[in-house]
């Protein structure tokens, strides 16, 4: 971002939120940039002195539990302005105060909460040792993971059902073991969700049929065919 742009927007009383709004952009990065041009964010001197930012707000935005980046943009200044002040207090950083909360809710147990999801907006958010995770996004996440694996164990099955041919939809097709005692688990139910080293190792004890075939497999009606030794 150049020097004229920034004092063009500064002058027109946009905040760095506004700002990075036009350029698609943090508002933390903006303030960087405001910091390195040597000028000054509008409703800046709320937050600071002349010396530099003032210890209450910030220490208040810490404990919070708000990142760099949301820190330097309520504050309107630059991020490394925030870290440097925060080691000049000798205040706790945001990822250790954040580290410290998730350590004691998890001890305790109190691993859910209601946040805002940028792609869901206020939803339940569940904690695990990585930190808080939308709920809704991980089950979408682990959708996509489903029909990924789903996708390449039948592709790697020859794309289609060995009986009739069918091959639309892969939602369709289905894994059937020829010998139940080397089973170790359905693949429809566990094999989209362990890794795929594992799903490969039973997909290869089973032929691909579809949903109608299968079921006149298991019903005696029609006979299985052999497995493809080839893969």
């Amino acid at each position: 971002m150049d020097k004229p742009f920034l004092e063009s927007c500064l002058a027109a009383g946009m905040s760095l939120p506004e700002i990075g709004e036009v350029v698609g952009r943090p508002a933390g990065t903006v303030g960087y940039w405001v910091t390195r041009h040597g000028l000054r964010a509008n409703g800046s001197r709320k937050y600071t002195t002349g010396k530099g930012i003032k210890r209450e707000p910030l220490q208040e935005l810490v404990q919070a539990g708000k990142t760099l980046g949301q820190i330097a943009s309520h504050l309107e200044v630059g991020i490394n302005t925030v870290r440097y002040w925060i080691e000049r207090y000798g205040l706790p950083t945001p990822r250790e105060v954040r580290r410290r909360d998730r350590q004691e809710r998890l001890s305790t147990g109190d691993t859910r909460a209601t946040r805002t999801c940028r792609h869901h907006g206020e939803t339940e958010f569940v904690l695990d040792r990585f930190g808080w995770r939308c709920r809704r996004c991980r089950q979408e996440a682990v959708s996509r993971r489903r029909r990924k694996v789903k996708r390449i164990l039948v592709q790697e099955a020859g794309g289609g059902c060995r009986i009739c041919g069918y091959s639309r939809f892969a939602g369709a097709l289905q894994f059937h073991h020829l010998d139940p005692e080397t089973k170790r688990f359905a693949l429809s139910q566990k094999g989209h969700t362990v890794g795929l080293a594992p799903a490969r190792q039973e997909a290869a004890k089973c032929v691909l049929l579809c949903a109608n075939c299968h079921a006149e497999v298991e019903a005696g009606i029609t006979a299985a065919p052999e497995l493809d030794t080839r893969r």
